[in-house]
């Protein structure tokens, strides 16, 4: 046998240990000690008689106690006969009882017929109904004839000679009554049947609880020696209780006790009453062969017979006449033996044909079968392989008929084939039948040179030792597998790998063997105006776009290192160490490969025959000692939008304090929800003075946070939103408050023109949140109805012009909310291009000049001819304008001799409480210098709360410069910037970002 071939050898199967040994030795003391006891005789007449007749009723009382207890606890299909046997030892033991009442007790003889011999009449019939539930049930009415006829043929010819020898004599009475000769005809008769049950069933019991069965048949067999003996005329004359022949009836008892708990046990388990798990350990029967029990079973027809016959012989050689009785049972024996065999060759008849059938009907189903079926040998060798191997393997079947299966499987997958089958091989058939396994097998003749590998999966069973392998082609479904994991774990635009398989590989850097390089980094990388690539030439474009990135990205990297696309036009590079532990040596070459990234990736691209330009924004953090995948990315990422921040097209490297400004930031959004949640908001309003006359127009909302110390503060620190919606609760913080400005500005403003003061509530409002559909026109116009503001008293100034914006969407939006008597102002305006397309395209009422205009008009020259052409623009569409942050008396003369209507700021009031801003419009008018006039304005006070300034300058027009960012004066005695305490209230710009503190 081959190595190979030995893998396939079966192991053997651990069934269980034999019997406990402690139970058979003690019962064979117990029937020995019996015997001896009996053979002795027991030392006097009066124990013999005791033992020859209570101790065979105590003997068989047991056994019926046993068979009943183990009926009563196992509830299977052979619980019946050992009731029947409980019944059967019941009646002995009564029959016992009686006869000893007689000798022992009454000391007279027992008389004839009596009790003891009804109950010893009514031993056998139980006994043999239990023999026939022992016995395997036959499945078809042939089988019951047969077992019938069996019984017949065996009882017959015990009958035959048992009469020729001993019941003719018998027969005849002898002087004795009709009772007395029925009676002793009986005990003889119901002995042979039951002897012919015992060995017509010896050989067809049930092979479960093969143990049991065979003691109980062991002990009802030698029950029936022993009655025959008893019933014979020569031991019979001079039988006495307590001989020798008491010790066979008593041991036949011991053994019935002891049958029903002699199963075996498997592994140490309940017993073993399963006939599939007692066949599932039996050893494979050898083909060829056949057991001597089937052998034995075959031959009890013609045995009978031969008895039969012998017992027919034996009256004509003794020169008899030949007795009715004999002829009579010998030629029913011979009738009966006829009509088995004749029934038995109908039944081969019928069973040849469905034996050819079935192969047939197997032989096609095996060869028309798409999967190949093979049959390997103990030693390893093919011996049969289906037709369907030509198909599937490229090899016509008795070619490979012969081979190893070994020579078939690839190499590199042999060695976990062999060990998974001696693995099935050595598990328990019951626990695991089949078995699956998943390899490549060679295909193609080495003849022809052509010569491929199959992905074949193969369900194995166990057959004769050896094994049978059903296999099928699976090469497709192997290939599609591949298929659909490379796609999870890769980009399908770009085909890099995904953000899952990225995140992956930065793991496997970071625990590997490489794990302590300080050098390993990983580049997070955006392309910068990739927006607009999909705005003006379209999405395919920007495809087209993404797909040459990555292209330059991989050819870019090293081998050992790893490009990825993460989502969107952002990509990542997991660049390994080279050892160098030099902390700036390290940072120079990662700075060096981050910015020939850059380079590479900003070169124009060429799409659809234009070169497409966008630059690339590009943030490095280094892999620390102790980092995890998730920080180390998060760390690139924040550096990347750094980088954006600083201008696009730039590296930064990750530093600490990046991520300390998140976590600042969230604090920061932490105070504004709480602040938003205990209404610590407060709403005040600045006024809009006519430059020329002093009039209060209108009133601009501006929201404030009240601070646990009293002081009001701007919240713009609090509503900045980073970069591409990076912290969108931040923005959905901005929405919030921006509802409850809104909401809380229409409310005051209906009340202000309920108190007779009508004058129009202007709210800061981004284009953003003007396209937000949360937002439609309808519910700014429910709002206006549910507090009774006339529609033509709300002014919403658009304050983001962002070029990224659709100016259609948002001057449908605009459109809806004039045709509902809303109006509307363009705020910020002169502060970028963008701001001149929006005036082009929407419809705009106010124009609001940017406080950069308003700043040096009066000392700038320059400045002034753009701020007075700006106005003359205004003029002439018809627009009014407001000029934002007139902070001084000289402004508002330069600005109204420009043509400037309107003003707000520090020259005429700062933002004022409810209370405060009634007085001033009782007021009505603010007292203006007149031409030429060089004075200060009188500058009304506010709410009377100190606000804290910490940075000069305009703030960055965003969606958190929605709600206006126009500060209050200092307090007394507080010191801003580091400069000394002031005692008087200094004029500052109304556009300084207030800071709470953190």
């Amino acid at each position: 046998m081959s190595a190979t071939g030995a893998v396939l050898t079966r192991p053997p199967v651990q069934t269980g240990g034999a019997p406990g040994v402690l139970p058979q030795v003690v019962l064979a003391v117990v029937c020995g000690g019996y015997a001896i006891g009996a053979a002795l005789g027991w030392g006097s007449p009066e124990l013999a008689l005791f033992m020859g007749d209570f101790g065979l009723s105590l003997a068989a009382f047991a056994a019926a106690v046993s068979c009943f207890l183990y009926a009563r606890r196992h509830h299977g299909r052979f619980r019946p006969a050992w009731l029947l046997f409980a019944a059967s030892s019941a009646m002995a033991g009564i029959g016992n009882g009686v006869w000893g009442w007689y000798e022992v007790v009454l000391r007279a003889p027992v008389p004839s017929p009596s009790l003891a011999d009804f109950c010893f009449l009514l031993f056998a019939p139980p006994a043999i109904v239990g023999l026939l539930v022992l016995a395997k049930r036959p499945v078809t009415k042939a089988g019951w004839v047969c077992l019938g006829l069996d019984a017949w043929l065996i009882g017959g010819s015990l009958l035959t000679l048992s009469w020729s020898l001993a019941l003719a004599h018998t027969a005849h009475f002898q002087g004795q009554s009709v009772p007395q000769g029925a009676l002793a005809l009986a005990y003889p008769l119901l002995d042979i049947v039951l002897v012919s049950m015992v060995l017509a069933l010896h050989f067809k019991r049930s092979s479960a609880h093969r143990s049991a069965i065979n003691t109980a048949i062991a002990a009802l067999a030698l029950t029936v020696l022993c009655d025959a003996l008893f019933s014979s005329p020569l031991l019979r004359e001079h039988y006495r209780s307590g001989q020798i022949l008491d010790a066979g009836w008593f041991a036949g008892s011991m053994l019935l006790t002891y049958a029903p708990w002699v199963a075996r046990r498997l592994n140490g388990g309940d017993v073993a009453d399963d006939e599939g798990k007692r066949a599932a350990h039996r050893p494979p029967q050898v083909p060829g062969t056949r057991p001597i029990a089937g052998s034995l079973a075959a031959l009890t027809p013609y045995l009978a017979a031969a008895v039969c016959t012998l017992g027919i012989l034996y009256n004509v050689l003794d020169g008899r006449r030949i007795d009715r009785v004999v002829l009579f049972t010998g030629c029913t024996v011979v009738l009966a033996l006829v009509v088995r065999q004749g029934i038995m060759l109908l039944d081969n008849i019928t069973l040849t044909q469905e034996l050819a059938q079935k192969e047939n009907h197997f032989r096609s189903l095996v060869q028309g079968s798409s999967d190949v079926i093979m049959i390997a040998a103990p030693t390893g060798i093919l011996r049969y392989v289906s037709p369907a191997a030509a198909g599937v393997y490229g090899r016509n079947a008795e070619e490979l008929v012969g081979s190893e299966l070994a020579s078939l499987i690839h190499p590199e997958d042999l060695g976990r084939v062999v060990h998974e089958v001696r693995r099935f091989l050595a598990a328990r058939p019951e626990d695991e039948p089949t078995t699956r396994i998943e390899c490549r097998f060679r295909a193609g003749g080495r003849r022809s040179g052509v010569e491929k590998w199959l992905n074949v999966e193969s369900t194995v069973n166990r057959h004769h030792g050896g094994l049978i392998f059903n296999s099928r082609d699976v090469t497709e479904r192997v290939r599609l597998q591949a298929q659909l994991q490379h796609n999870a774990s890769h980009d399908a635009l770009t085909d890099l790998p995904n953000r899952a398989l990225f995140t992956e590989r930065v793991s496997q850097a970071l625990t590997g063997r490489r794990a302590s390089d300080p050098g390993t980094a990983v580049l997070y990388i955006d392309l910068d105006g990739f927006k607009q690539v999909n705005d003006t030439i379209g999405h395919q474009a920007g495809d087209e776009l993404l797909v040459q990135a990555a292209r330059r990205l991989a050819e870019s990297v090293r081998a050992g290192d790893t490009a990825a696309r993460l989502g969107g036009d952002e990509f990542a590079a997991l660049i390994m160490g080279d050892g160098t532990r030099d902390h700036a040596a390290r940072e120079h070459r990662i700075h060096e490969i981050a910015d020939r990234l850059r380079i590479r990736l900003s070169d124009p691209y060429k799409i659809d025959g234009r070169d497409v330009r966008v630059a690339a924004s590009i943030g490095v953090a280094f892999a620390e000692p102790g980092i995890t995948p998730g920080p180390l990315m998060r760390n690139a990422d924040l550096a990347m939008y750094r980088a954006k921040q600083a201008g696009k097209g730039c590296v930064k490297l990750y530093a600490p304090q990046m991520q300390d400004d998140v976590v600042r930031r969230a604090e920061l959004a932490t105070k504004l929800r709480t602040a938003l949640h205990d209404g610590e908001f407060a709403l005040l309003h600045q006024p809009v003075v006519e430059l020329a006359g002093g009039r209060i127009t209108a009133v601009a909302a501006l929201a404030r946070w009240r601070s646990a110390q009293g002081i009001l503060f701007t919240p713009a620190e609090f509503l900045r939103v980073g970069d591409r919606g990076r912290l969108k609760e931040d923005g959905d913080r901005t929405a919030e408050l921006g509802r409850w400005q809104l909401e809380e500005a229409v409310q005051q403003a209906a009340g202000r023109h309920r108190a007779g003061h009508p004058v129009p509530v202007a709210v800061r409002i981004s284009a953003h949140r003007l396209l937000d559909r949360a937002l439609p026109p309808k519910s700014i116009e429910a709002l206006l109805s549910r507090h009774g503001l006339p529609s033509g008293s709300l002014v919403l100034e658009l304050s983001d012009t962002d070029p990224r914006i659709p100016l259609e969407e948002l001057e449908r939006r605009l459109v809806a909310l004039r045709r509902l008597g809303v109006r509307i102002a363009l705020d910020g305006f002169g502060s970028g291009a963008a701001a001149i397309g929006a005036l082009r395209r929407l419809p705009v009422d106010v124009l609001r000049l940017d406080r950069d205009l308003v700043d040096g008009v009066v000392e700038s020259a320059r400045l002034h001819k753009i701020t007075s052409g700006l106005l003359r623009i205004a003029s002439d569409l018809g627009m009014q304008s407001v000029a934002d942050g007139v902070d001084l008396p000289e402004q508002i003369v330069a600005l109204r001799s420009m043509g400037c209507t309107h003003g707000q700021g520090m020259a005429f009031s700062g933002p004022l409480d409810e209370h405060r801003l009634r007085r001033a419009l009782a007021q009505e008018v603010y007292p203006v210098p007149g031409p030429g006039s060089e004075g200060r304005a009188v500058v009304l006070s506010g709410t009377g709360l100190p606000v804290r300034h910490v940075k000069k300058g305009r703030e960055p027009v965003s969606p958190g410069r929605t709600l206006g960012e126009l500060p209050r004066r200092f307090g007394p005695g507080e010191v801003r910037d580091g400069a000394e305490p002031v005692t008087h209230p200094p004029l500052r710009p109304n556009s300084e970002t207030s800071v709470p503190p953190t």
